[in-house]
């Protein structure tokens, strides 16, 4: 493991770390071989990963507007308003006026939504399981708690 750590230090001022080592790439190599496990679940149930990630924002909270669910599920705004337009063509999603202010509009799941959204969870959780088996539930923990850590830590500026 020490081996690793000091390949992951550039050997220079002007030199960078080895590409695959780098703090995106492996961010980024991680977040695939995640969702490497739930992807085929989620197209069993017609959805793509950003798609289910509108619907886990809307089922936690309901009558959101487009911006804070973009800010909440990590999507741009024209991938959110394509994604939210094929869920509400879906009859997943629907759209109304927000009470607040009649220009804007919020958005909920259906019943229909609601009842994609309970067909997926049970299979969504059994894929957390199935990690937290192999990866160790103790380690998937202090990883969440790590990943959480370091954006804030990011996120301070």
């Amino acid at each position: 493991m020490a081996g690793t750590a000091t390949r992951r230090v550039a050997r220079s001022a002007t030199a960078l770390r080895e590409f695959e080592l780098s703090l995106p790439m492996q961010l980024l190599k991680a977040r695939e071989a995640a969702m490497a496990r739930f992807r085929p679940m989620l197209r069993e149930h017609g959805l793509t990963d950003q798609q289910w990630r509108v619907i886990r924002v809307l089922a936690d909270s309901a009558d959101l507007d487009a911006g804070e669910i973009a800010r909440r599920s990590l999507l741009l705004a024209p991938s959110l308003s394509r994604i939210l337009q094929f869920l509400e063509a879906e009859g997943l999603v629907r759209r109304r006026p927000d009470p607040a202010d009649q220009r804007r509009g919020v958005f909920a799941l259906t019943a229909r939504g609601e009842r994609r959204f309970a067909a997926v969870a049970p299979d969504s959780e059994r894929l957390y399981a199935e990690i937290a088996a192999r990866f160790g539930a103790a380690r998937l923990d202090e990883l969440y708690d790590l990943l959480e850590a370091f954006c804030v830590a990011l996120e301070a500026d």
